[in-house]
């Protein structure tokens, strides 16, 4: 049985069952809201002190007492007991400690309900600006990457097939407008973490006068939430969150099955870094790509935390339920996963070396080039479906003498169709497909640069606001 005192005991006449005890315990993993549980705290009881609810001796010596305590954690040096139960049992009972019954004052007005609530809101707010900083720093790599990569041809895929060229710039940009949109999920769920629940108290809200403009201020938190119920057992942020995360892992994973696919030996198209490989036990030639694998399987445990999540608040009543002790294992995880990942990609993609040469032989063997041969004639005033039948039969010659396009002679070429004039290799040359998409968004050289000079400009303006 237990023998630490709990601060809810009053209405029990036994004591807590040591398995229990330890079964409804959420110290060892909520005590990482252990600085925010404590900023929480500043501000309620600089509030309440403000309506006069305690004294500003009172307030003065809860909040050096709560100073104290956030030094201790810091250093390492303080105790957490599963016999308190969670994060914010443990700070008061240590407050309560250090400065004796003022600290037991603390929690008028407020709840456990709510006080966790406001902790995980504003944990996960600095969450969120750490992983938009790491979503930038790894864009920046691919944009000079890209840079130095513009005219660097490769070909272009559909069903892992070749279809046009393009440049490995152009590819890289692709991944920085994924991550882009990652970015502004979550800058805009972000609006949604910053309501503040306190004051809210278990559900129905309290009958000291809490000014809860003033803590919401404090804070740092937009507004305060509009209904008691609601704020105390809402987690839709947390979800919300964590379907973000499942999307910015989504394109870590696909990015992740290029780059496996790009160093093995039959594409040849990069070199990771030995730094972020590893080799075979048994075969000595090997050098596995282990970051990006490890990254494609960790996408498997942020999917399962969106949906755990979900399943977990679907068949809630309102207000709070002990069930919601379990939100945070999962969202802590995903936190974790997500800006590993993400440091992980943004430190590696400096020291990738593309195979320019691999890149270029690739484009070359699968008729990159038979669409423009297709819009040469479409401009030649052949209709586009019978424009296709002919640059078809030219692929099919291509592939019984074993030449690409540009290689078919100007004979063989208008044997199939005699309006081709000899300025058709101007089209079928990979520079030349490529300097034809010559439009905002394509993948001529020049457009890839203006592209990055935009992202440059975006990110830069971004930084000085």
């Amino acid at each position: 049985m237990s023998s630490e005192p709990k601060p809810w005991a009053g209405r029990f006449t036994e004591a807590t069952d040591a398995f229990v005890e330890a079964f409804t315990a959420s110290i060892d993993f909520d005590q990482r809201l252990g600085q925010h549980d404590i900023l929480g705290s500043k501000a309620h009881a600089t509030m309440l002190a403000s309506i006069g609810v305690i004294t500003n001796a009172e307030r003065d010596a809860i909040l050096q007492g709560l100073n104290t305590i956030a030094e201790e954690i810091r250093e390492g040096t303080f105790t957490w007991s599963v016999e308190l139960e969670d994060v914010h049992m443990n700070i008061e009972a240590r407050l309560t400690q250090r400065i004796g019954d003022v600290g037991k004052k603390l929690h008028t007005g407020r709840s456990r309900n709510d006080q966790v609530a406001t902790d995980l809101r504003l944990y996960l707010r600095d969450e969120i600006d750490l992983m938009a900083l790491l979503i930038r720093r790894f864009q920046g790599a691919l944009i000079d990457l890209a840079e130095r990569e513009a005219d660097t041809i490769m070909p272009g895929f559909t069903h892992l097939q070749v279809a046009q060229p393009v440049t490995f710039g152009h590819h890289m940009m692709a991944w920085f407008e994924m991550l882009e949109r990652d970015h502004a999920r979550l800058l805009d769920g972000r609006k949604r973490v910053n309501i503040m629940p306190l004051g809210s108290a278990a559900l129905a809200g309290t009958t000291f006068p809490l000014d809860r403009d003033l803590t919401a201020s404090l804070l740092g938190f937009d507004r305060p939430s509009a209904n008691s119920l609601d704020a105390v057992s809402d987690r839709d942020f947390a979800i919300e969150f964590t379907a973000t995360a499942s999307l910015i892992m989504m394109h870590l994973s696909r990015f992740s099955e290029e780059l496996i696919l790009w160093t093995s030996a039959q594409f040849g198209f990069i070199e990771l870094p030995d730094a972020f490989c590893t080799g075979s036990s048994i075969m000595p030639q090997k050098k596995n790509p282990d970051v990006p694998e490890l990254v494609r399987g960790k996408t498997g445990r942020v999917y399962g935390h969106l949906v755990g999540l979900l399943t977990l608040m679907k068949g809630q009543p309102l207000a709070y339920n002990k069930d919601n002790q379990e939100d945070k294992e999962p969202l802590f995880d995903t936190i974790d996963t997500v800006t590993r990942c993400l440091r992980a990609f943004s430190e590696m993609m400096p020291h990738l070396v593309p195979n320019r040469q691999a890149m270029r032989d690739s484009a070359l063997k699968g008729f990159a080039t038979a669409t423009d041969l297709a819009d040469y004639l479409v401009r030649k005033g052949m209709p586009f479906r019978d424009a296709h039948e002919v640059v078809g039969k030219a692929v099919r010659l291509g592939i019984d003498t074993a030449r690409d396009l540009s290689a078919l002679y100007l004979e063989e070429l208008k044997a199939l169709a005699p309006m081709i004039e000899a300025d058709v290799y101007d089209v079928l040359t990979l520079e030349g497909s490529l300097c034809a998409r010559d439009h905002l968004g394509g993948t001529a050289p020049v457009q890839v640069r203006a592209a990055i000079q935009a992202a440059r400009k975006r990110l830069h303006e971004e930084v000085t606001r």
